[in-house]
């Protein structure tokens, strides 16, 4: 990371039920001390449309489940330096992986026809709905991943220490830390 900047951090969200990013969050006073080190440039909890350039670290969180989601990390990738897999959705597939033995016409058909409230509204959106993909996949499938955080979510301490790690120029290890499904 570069000596005369700020590292650029950036977290982001796929297809997750946001608990990665919530334990993040629970990192609490020593969030407000990395922010003193850090520029977090793209986030969930920040304002940015479009994924920046250059960025030095970016922990992703979900499964890659819909062609937006494989645009968006193919993007992150090349502009990240080091990608971090957060979370076990983001590393195994996990919960969104369990749809995997359904095509995506099916959990359409469910969702927005099986299961809706009014018969006027029994058909999928046409507007507003990324395409689903034929699987939701784990990250490392579709791009290279450097670092694996596991866990359900993983503890803030184990988040906390792979970004203090990383900014001191140290490759962490987790694995004392968090485990799949902790």
């Amino acid at each position: 990371m570069s000596a005369n900047r700020k590292p650029k951090v950036a977290t982001v969200w796929l297809d997750g039920c946001s608990g990665c990013h919530m334990s993040f969050l629970d990192i609490d006073e020593r969030l407000v001390a990395l922010s003193s080190l850090i520029d977090i440039v793209y986030s969930p909890v920040v304002d940015p449309k479009d994924f920046p350039t250059d960025v030095d670290v970016t922990l992703v969180e979900g499964a890659v489940s819909s062609e937006e989601d494989l645009h968006k990390i193919q993007v992150i990738r090349q502009r990240t330096k080091i990608l971090i897999s957060l979370g076990d959705c983001a590393v195994t597939g996990n919960v969104p992986a369990m749809r995997n033995s359904y095509e995506p016409a099916e959990l359409l058909a469910r969702a927005y026809v099986e299961n809706a409230q009014s018969p006027d509204s029994r058909q999928p959106p046409t507007r507003g709905l990324p395409a689903l993909r034929p699987k939701a996949q784990p990250v490392h499938e579709l791009v290279k991943v450097d670092l694996y955080l596991p866990g359900c979510p993983p503890p803030a301490d184990a988040i906390h220490f792979v970004v203090a790690e990383l900014l001191a120029g140290r490759t962490p290890d987790p694995s004392q830390l968090t485990r799949f499904g902790r």
